[in-house]
């Protein structure tokens, strides 16, 4: 099995605020400039609609992979799905990464008229759309066609039955840091915990298909200080963090700070520890991060 560490460090920058097209089209570009690797937009109601704004982004940028992250299945009938997936690809010059998660916001699929159904019910038809997807478009009579012979897959989520599920179909499998507290409540986990989960996905990927690669593990960053308190916006992670200590906080991987040099260390220590090769920013520090994408690129 490849060593994770032996693959190079990506970057992708997750897209979620609203504006013209000329105002999406810039900061594509910019993103190119910068040198980010993958250009990605989330599956919210109340954020851009993710496929035309993919096709928006390839139209004026050459290099960056183009990706959802991730969308809600449960907003999504496979058979239709694999159409936009399809197309979208066309349209991007076979650069799409097809990003799924189970979904967990109620209120969305309410607005939507959708049911939003039990934890289990949600990767049920997670697991049924990745599967029946690739089947759609791994059919030569498929129309339309995709571009590439086998669009990569990411799946995101945390639950046992979501990393069991990416073991098996995913081309990556995405982690947000966080988990399940007390009352059902989102809490960011502290390291030795996620590299307890990292282990159990690793132990599911014994059931991954010998025909497949292994997944590259990605990992989402919740906030980046360049030279700046690195503790000053600890109330923006997921959940209560006040039990972490400073040590838990300097070294999670939600948490990016200290100077350019410090946090590209980190980071291939992230990689060394976890597994991490591929690094999700958020659209508000795409700018904050940027000397250090070309500190590890020098």
């Amino acid at each position: 099995m490849t060593n994770q560490t032996d693959r190079p460090l990506r970057f992708g920058v997750n897209m979620f605020s609203t504006g013209t097209g000329a105002d999406w089209r810039a900061k594509c570009r910019r993103a190119e400039e910068l040198g980010y690797d993958v250009i990605l937009v989330a599956d919210h109601l109340g954020m851009p609609a993710p496929f035309p704004f993919l096709v928006a982004a390839a139209e004026v940028t050459e290099r960056p992979r183009l990706g959802t992250y991730v969308l809600n299945a449960g907003f999504w009938n496979p058979a239709l799905l694999a159409r936009e997936v399809a197309t979208t690809d066309q349209l991007t010059g076979g650069r799409l990464e097809l990003g799924l998660g189970a979904g967990y916001v109620q209120a969305e699929h309410e607005s939507a008229g959708l049911p939003f159904g039990s934890p289990r019910e949600r990767v049920d038809h997670l697991v049924r759309t990745v599967t029946e997807v690739g089947r759609l478009l791994a059919d030569p009579d498929h129309v339309p066609a995709a571009a590439q012979p086998r669009i990569p897959v990411v799946i995101g989520g945390s639950g046992d039955r979501v990393m069991r599920a990416a073991a098996r179909h995913a081309t990556t499998m995405s982690f947000t840091g966080g988990g399940i507290g007390p009352g059902g409540v989102p809490q960011l986990l502290a390291p030795a915990a996620l590299e307890e989960r990292v282990a159990l996905y690793r132990r599911f990927e014994a059931e991954r298909p010998a025909e497949l690669a292994p997944a590259e593990l990605n990992f989402l960053v919740q906030i980046v200080t360049v030279d700046g308190d690195p503790f000053a916006k600890k109330g923006d992670l997921m959940g209560d963090v006040s039990h972490f200590t400073e040590e838990d906080l300097l070294t999670h991987p939600s948490l990016l700070s200290g100077s350019v040099a410090e946090i590209a260390a980190r980071l291939q220590a992230h990689q060394a520890r976890y597994g991490f090769g591929y690094f999700t920013i958020l659209e508000p520090y795409m700018e904050e991060f940027a000397p250090v994408l070309e500190h590890l690129r020098a």
